[in-house]
């Protein structure tokens, strides 16, 4: 047991566009995550974990806010032009562990508004390092996108900084070691949201040399996988280094799947990259199909009681890791009628018990929709991946069996294909309530 502090340290690890089948623990072999497998090995694996949506600003609201995106008042991909707006006002995790105390820091992407008033510092965060847009050069950390002029875009705290020429991963696994270093005699809430491996397809000469025998698209996202893999390394050596690593709840995900974007495609040529990997699962990042929204998700905490090289074949949810996290911080979970997901932590404990799936999981993006409630999914208007058209009008999927999503199994299944409806309906009742109720704040 750890005798720093008794309030457990709070360490959120966030992954950029991470594939549910790029990770070795999740099956990809042939790439290297020692880090990183070393926390499944002293942690829960979750193969059934959800983003809030398959884009980068709604999963990262969801995530912060315990909130649906509709909910959070961030629904699609935010631009990042100094002055966009972005994330309403509201309680964060950051907020509400700065209240009880704890000492908050994010290294890293923000994305949840360029603005100087949609900064990190005015959301929680005592520190903040990292670039505010949807995607940075990892090394001269400028941001570009289609016609719109190239923005410097690297901030520490309030003011612009300048670091060319160093690789941001590697930057910001040492800017959150520092801050471990710094406020380990106090509990600290560290989120380090990793840009890797979004495009542009950036990494050093010596992690391409070591993937020299894969092909060309997956030796350079397994290169900068295996950057990031080591800037994790970088920060859980510092809990060691401080003796706090059995007392730190360290949580690892992605905010969705992989990217099949024409950005994504290597050395300028029109040829279509697809180097990260949805394991099998049907679609990319943009999409509601399963590879859009399932993600790699892994948590540890020896001190908790949540126990090592376990699984947890229950379903969780972005949404769920603020009311979790809040229960092992108090004692017991938040009663905030307010916040949209639920505590784990009881089943996290626990996880080779039989957890029923009973709860109803809803997404929408982009003009699609789906629920998820038990084993069964409805898709609507389900795109394969960033644009439309879509590919289905509408479908059923039990992904006991079709992981995959390949066979409608709506007519084997009438009753519960019409309660699925019916919670979807729901749920577009409540996204209006959500809507109606933003406009009348503003």
């Amino acid at each position: 047991m750890s005798d720093k502090t008794e309030s457990p340290n709070v360490v959120i690890l966030y992954s950029d566009d991470l594939g549910w089948g790029d990770l070795p623990s999740f099956g990809a072999h042939e790439l290297e995550t020692p880090s990183l497998d070393g926390l499944c090995n002293a942690g829960v694996r979750l193969p059934q974990w959800y983003s809030n949506s398959p884009v980068c600003s709604p999963s990262r609201a969801a995530l912060l806010t315990g909130r649906y995106p509709a909910h959070a008042g961030v629904e699609s991909i935010l631009g990042g032009e100094r002055g966009t707006p972005g994330l309403p006002a509201q309680e964060t995790l950051a907020s509400r562990l700065r209240e009880r105390g704890y000492r908050t820091g994010i290294f890293g992407k923000w994305h949840l508004g360029a603005g100087h008033d949609h900064s990190p510092l005015n959301f929680g965060f005592d520190e903040s390092f990292g670039f505010r847009a949807g995607c940075v050069d990892y090394y001269s950390h400028i941001y570009y996108w289609g016609e719109r002029n190239p923005v410097h875009d690297l901030w520490d705290g309030d003011e612009e900084v300048w670091d060319n020429g160093e690789y941001l991963t590697v930057t910001l696994g040492d800017r959150a070691a520092d801050f471990i270093s710094r406020n380990a005699e106090d509990p600290f809430f560290l989120y380090v949201p990793f840009n890797a491996p979004h495009y542009p397809m950036h990494a050093p000469q010596r992690y391409v040399e070591r993937f020299a025998h894969l092909p060309d698209d997956r030796r350079m996202v397994a290169a900068m996988i295996a950057a990031m893999d080591d800037a994790i390394g970088v920060i859980l050596d510092a809990l060691e280094a401080q003796g706090v690593r059995d007392n730190t709840l360290v949580f690892f995900s992605s905010d969705n799947g992989p990217s099949a974007e024409s950005r994504n495609w290597l050395n300028g040529e029109e040829t279509s990259y697809a180097g990260g990997s949805a394991g099998g699962l049907r679609g990319t990042k943009g999409s509601l199909f399963e590879g859009g929204i399932r993600v790699p998700a892994i948590v540890s905490w020896p001190d908790g009681g949540i126990p090592s090289g376990q699984e947890y074949r229950g379903v969780g949810a972005m949404m769920d890791v603020l009311p979790t996290i809040v229960h092992a911080v108090d004692e017991h979970p938040p009663a905030d009628p307010d916040i949209d997901g639920c505590s784990l932590l009881d089943r996290l404990r626990e996880p080779d018990r039989d957890h029923s799936n009973e709860r109803a999981l809803f997404w929408s993006h982009n003009g699609q929709w789906a629920v998820r409630k038990g084993d069964l999914k409805l898709v609507v208007s389900a795109q394969e991946g960033m644009t439309p058209p879509h590919s289905v009008d509408e479908a059923v999927f039990d992904l006991s069996t079709d992981v995959a999503e390949k066979c409608d199994v709506s007519r084997d299944h009438p009753h519960a294909t019409v309660e699925l409806k019916k919670h979807l309906e729901a749920f577009r009742a409540k996204n209006r309530e959500w809507h109606l109720a933003r406009a009348e704040s503003t």
